[in-house]
């Protein structure tokens, strides 16, 4: 496509470490090897509808590889599909459809090209600008590690490094006190953060949202541990986990926000049962947003590099409204309709559930 002079970039939903190298790997390799201009959309599909962009030149790129977060900020409330415009005079929520407005500030900067940076939901509300006309192309990101179609996503590892530190951490207090220490880390519905957490830390039981438990089975468990020679166990808990008889935990609802549910407090359900079950005392740490922030770790970085600087070629090469993905170890494409309105989850058979089952890792069922 050697008409695109002049690019976008957006980051959207959550933040995570390695958005920063991603924004870099795009605007450096633009400009370097392409001669384009780039151009970058503040807090997500916000700055779309609202009209916030500002060019990205080489010095502003510079000297961002290693911070957390994202430079031009993000947002996973703006939907522009069913953006929140307002309230009417009763309070009542006021939502429009502002697809239009997106594609008139896209065509104001004359951006030939938006490479949008994102989970599930960011491609679920890119794919609507991808209807209407405007040429798109994605990059995965999130902790939650569940987007459809990529082995990994920017975000993910880092995320683990941190979730896996601090299981690490609560060993030495759940040792001297002979105590059961429950950690909620996030995830939503998919699994994949905790279990690759609870499995590098080596934590005794972990629950993910794949697997519904049975508290007796948790219970027996933790007990066994009490009286052997162990004394204490490491519980990771995803927030999505759920108990075989009940549902999730809802901490809130959004109702401004396209993914509305906020998960949070199983961990505290989980450790209060435990508690009054086994009278083994039980404490709980929930990691929050800790997970999301600080520097990317180098495996998150180079992840960036590589899928950015693939997102331009491709695009160059006329790979319109398709997104990079990772798959047995090599870069490939996919459209990035095949992302939206999808999360990939745990599968029964999967690799780290083996490998955890293997070494006696209790996930709350009778396998």
């Amino acid at each position: 496509m050697s008409n695109i002079k002049r690019i976008g970039i957006l980051t959207g939903g959550g933040d995570c470490p390695g958005l920063n190298a991603v924004i870099r790997g795009i605007g450096k390799t633009a400009i370097h090897q392409f001669g384009l201009e780039v151009m970058g959309v503040r807090d997500g599909f916000a700055g779309l509808i609202e009209d916030r962009v500002e060019p990205l030149d080489f010095a502003r790129l510079s000297g961002i590889l290693t911070r957390g977060g994202t430079i031009l900020g993000t947002n996973n409330r703006s939907n522009p599909t069913h953006y929140c415009e307002s309230r009417d005079d009763e309070g009542n929520l006021v939502y429009v459809n502002a697809v239009d407005r997106c594609a008139a500030t896209i065509e104001r900067h004359g951006i030939d090209i938006l490479f949008v940076v994102g989970g599930d939901g960011t491609f679920t509300c890119a794919e609507s600008l991808v209807d209407c006309g405007v040429p798109c192309v994605g990059v995965p990101k999130t902790i939650d590690n569940d987007i459809y179609g990529t082995d990994l996503t920017v975000g993910y590892a880092s995320a683990a490094r941190i979730g896996t530190m601090a299981l690490d951490r609560l060993h030495s207090t759940a040792d001297s006190h002979h105590r059961v220490m429950v950690c909620e880390l996030m995830g939503r519905n998919a699994g994949w953060l905790t279990l690759a957490c609870g499995l590098a830390s080596g934590s005794d039981v972990i629950l993910i949202p794949e697997i519904p438990f049975d508290m007796d089975v948790l219970c027996r468990f933790v007990e066994e541990r009490r009286d052997g020679a162990a004394g204490f166990s490491i519980v990771a808990c995803a927030e999505g986990a759920r108990p075989i008889d009940g549902t999730q935990v809802i901490d809130r609802v959004d109702e401004t926000s396209p993914d509305p549910i906020r998960l949070g407090g199983i961990g505290r359900q989980v450790a209060n049962a435990i508690e009054q079950r086994t009278g083994i005392e039980t404490r709980t740490t929930v990691l929050g947003h800790v997970q999301r922030g600080g520097e990317p770790a180098s495996s998150d970085r180079v992840l960036a590099m590589t899928f950015a600087t693939r997102a331009v070629a491709l695009a160059m090469e006329g790979g319109v409204n398709q997104m990079v993905v990772l798959r047995d170890g090599h870069v490939a494409t996919q459209q990035i309709a095949d992302a939206a309105n999808r999360q990939r989850l745990v599968p029964p058979e999967n690799g780290f559930l083996r490998a955890a089952r293997a070494v006696r890792t209790c996930f709350g069922d009778e396998a």
